[in-house]
């Protein structure tokens, strides 16, 4: 069998006018050979026998267990059947029946209008961070990107729960998207919702933004991909060579971050997220007059220890409210009680867990309260009519005492 390189040249010296018997001469080879690839439409290629192989004697019971079970691992497959050769090879063979047993999944390619679409996720960097009190850890970073401009939002927040996520999604629409997209695009996070039923006061704040929120179903992660990609990107470009000191440290470095990148020029829209976010937000609803609930609220009766808790800490609150019903509010920096409209505690919001924040202030208003109450005058005690000489009960059944 000629080469490639062979009958290449035996088609151009034949184009040429030159004889086929001189061609023969000149490469060594019959003048059958040349007059084969003279003849032949396309190059020679090597085409291995279509015989029985080792794999021909398992391939019915492969097939019996693919049919039940389609997405069976080729080294499950190859422990089941008995197969002593190459694992690469029986894989390679399993590759091309697998097709015929397991379900397609297609993807579509999928087009975004201006102002249409807002995907949402969480990312947790690899490397923790000093969050107070000793403690360490990787709290979620909340990234929103909106897919017509690729427009990249993110902050990183205290928790995961359903009033941190909205507050989040609150500071970003407001600081950084400075707009209203009309579909807010999440999967099955907790703290949104999961089994098509949304977490408590997601459905209020989506409804007073006049927005949409989609959840997507289970395993659809190519309906979120441009975030899903940007999560990718923090880790190979925002994180490596950097420290951190504190949450707050994290998100001022994150910010000058984004400032940059989102100038970079994005190949898959041809333009610079900075360039194309001004027609998306001419899309986009505006902002709402009146801003949604977001963070935690609680209303609790106040306790004689003077403290409430909050995401797992909890803040000392001005003694003086001692047993009336107080109201509690955290967002993303502070944690403020009130009592009939009055503040009677503010502190900034702890990071860490199972810490107890305390005001001295209150320690001393508590100190004052408590003296108060044990130098208090207490009342002179009555006589209790009830109470009988014992002597009587001695005179009553004539016991003597000396």
């Amino acid at each position: 069998m000629i080469t490639v390189e062979d009958w290449a040249l035996i088609r151009r010296l034949h184009a040429e006018g030159v004889p086929k018997a001189q061609i023969a001469l000149r490469l060594g080879i019959s003048r059958n050979t040349v007059a084969k690839a003279v003849a032949s439409v396309g190059p020679p290629r090597y085409e291995r026998s279509t015989g029985p192989t080792a794999f021909t004697a398992v391939e019915p019971a492969v097939r019996a267990l693919l049919a039940k079970h389609p997405m069976m691992p080729a080294t499950v497959l190859a422990e089941r059947v008995g197969w002593e050769g190459s694992i690469t090879w029986f894989r390679d063979n399993v590759r091309g029946i697998r097709g015929e047993y397991a379900p397609v999944d297609p993807a579509d390619r999928i087009s975004y209008r201006a102002g249409d679409q807002l995907q949402c996720d969480l990312w947790f960097p690899p490397d923790p961070l000093p969050l107070g009190a000793g403690q360490v850890d990787s709290p979620p970073v909340l990234v929103m990107t909106c897919s017509y401009s690729r427009f990249i939002t993110a902050v990183m927040i205290p928790s995961r729960t359903t009033g941190d996520l909205l507050a989040g999604m609150w500071v970003l629409a407001t600081e950084q998207i400075q707009a209203v997209p009309r579909r807010w695009v999440w999967d099955n996070e907790t703290g949104i919702g999961r089994g098509g039923r949304l977490a408590e006061g997601v459905a209020a704040f989506m409804g007073t933004l006049a927005a949409e929120l989609v959840q997507l179903k289970p395993r659809d992660p190519e309906s979120k991909g441009i975030v899903e990609r940007v999560n990718g990107y923090f880790e190979t470009s925002f994180m490596p060579g950097r420290t951190f000191s504190s949450p707050a440290d994290f998100n001022a470095q994150l910010r000058g971050w984004l400032g940059r990148a989102n100038t970079r020029r994005v190949r898959s829209i041809g333009a610079r997220p900075t360039e194309a976010i001004a027609a998306d937000r001419a899309a986009m609803l505006p902002l709402p007059p009146v801003a949604p609930a977001v963070g935690h609220r609680s209303w609790v009766r106040l306790g004689r220890d003077y403290y409430v808790r909050v995401a797992g800490n909890d803040y000392s609150v001005d003694p003086t409210a001692i047993g009336a019903m107080v109201e509690v509010t955290a967002d993303l920096h502070r944690v403020v009680v009130r009592h009939q409209g009055r503040i009677v505690a503010e502190h900034p919001r702890c990071w860490a867990s199972a810490t107890t924040v305390t005001d001295p202030a209150h320690v001393a208003g508590a100190a004052v309260l408590r003296r108060a109450y044990q130098q208090r005058p207490h009342p002179p005690a009555e006589p209790d009519p009830l109470v009988r000489d014992l002597a009587d009960y001695d005179r009553a059944f004539g016991i003597e005492v000396a």
